[in-house]
């Protein structure tokens, strides 16, 4: 049940990514030759109004191959090379777009169903810095040193990525605001900085705060990846923090075991809420500027808007073939490192 709860949950997000590209090109008059779902060898394929579309053997990747991609001069007029800036650089950007539209309409499934984390206070922790700041329970808190708290869990993104820094909270109680000074304590047995808060109660709300509360869900999950990929550029996180497609199934299996005793509704959700941060994650990491990513291919049309003339082809295509056997490598890697942790 676990693989095939993950290879659904690859399938659906490869299918929203590629099929944004598919779709706004086809609206951009850019021809189609292959939308593929999977890597690998192929299992299906059947030619439709001139696209081919096929299924392949390891569902871990997709393309969405246009005409002309590969950077091949040609006359066709639905090369891609030969549309409107415009219209390329929305094709492109389609794809991530299409992730984090994804990942908002199933936030706006678990909120409505489940409700959002306020961020209240239920309690705090005898002997932590909250308690001694004076801070109590039904405490609302509002900010951290001038950063917005939406949900509860953008406390602890705070604390985990600003590490032992001092921390001033702004909080609501009985319709008042008030402020505290706070350092954090270090726990020996989890390695991590708490300030001894207790939260995670949820909250239903009508239909405007579900709106509501789903772009902070998604704002949240893009915010953990780019504050994240900031601690990788900076060499704080290891190999071991690193997960491929492995990991990922590893992930998906250990939320499924562990929802399978609350019922099918709670495996639901919490698969759901899964698939938001992959979608959300898929979103952030496509942009990166990277050759052979569609950020990098975002970072050419750009240079082409901006000097009214195309970088040579022969350039681009170098590049964007230089970045795929990077992320190739990095494939290898990741996957290799994902066998050896479950050995």
């Amino acid at each position: 049940m676990s693989i095939l709860l993950f290879i659904i949950i690859l399938a659906v997000m490869i299918l929203v990514h590629e099929g944004g590209h598919f779709i706004i090109g086809k609206k951009n008059g850019i021809g189609v030759d292959e939308f593929i779902i999977g890597m690998g060898p192929k299992i299906f394929s059947r030619v439709h109004n001139g696209t081919k579309y096929s299924i392949r053997l390891f569902p871990i990747g997709g393309a969405c191959v246009f005409e002309g991609y590969d950077g091949e001069v040609t006359d066709s007029p639905k090369s891609f090379i030969n549309a409107p800036v415009w219209a390329r650089f929305s094709t492109v950007a389609a794809g991530p777009f299409m992730n984090f539209v994804l990942a908002f309409f199933l936030s706006l499934f678990v909120i409505g169903s489940v409700g959002y984390d306020v961020p209240v206070i239920s309690g705090v922790t005898e002997g932590f810095p909250a308690e001694e700041a004076g801070l109590e329970a039904g405490d609302e808190i509002l900010s951290l040193n001038g950063d917005h708290v939406s949900l509860y869990r953008d406390i602890s993104m705070y604390l985990l990525f600003h590490e032992g820094e001092t921390v001033n909270v702004a909080y609501k109680r009985d319709g008042l605001v008030y402020e505290a000074v706070i350092t954090p304590k270090y726990s020996e047995e989890d390695g991590r900085f708490y300030i001894g808060v207790l939260g995670g109660m949820r909250q239903k709300g009508n239909a405007l705060s579900t709106i509501r509360y789903s772009f902070s869900e998604v704002r949240y999950w893009i915010e953990i990846t780019l504050r994240s990929l900031g601690r990788a550029f900076k060499g704080r996180i290891s190999k071991d923090d690193l997960a491929g497609p492995v990991g990922v199934a590893r992930v998906v299996d250990n939320v499924y075991e562990e929802s399978k005793p609350e019922g099918p509704f709670i495996v639901w959700l919490n698969m759901l809420q899964l698939t938001i941060l992959l979608s959300a994650d898929l979103g952030v990491m496509n942009l990166l500027p990277f050759p052979a990513l569609d950020g990098g291919r975002l970072v050419f049309i750009i240079i082409e808007a901006v000097t009214r003339r195309p970088v040579d082809r022969k350039i681009e295509a170098g590049f964007h073939f230089f970045g795929m056997c990077c992320l190739l490598l990095l494939m290898v890697f990741v996957m290799f490192n994902d066998f050896t942790r479950q050995m």
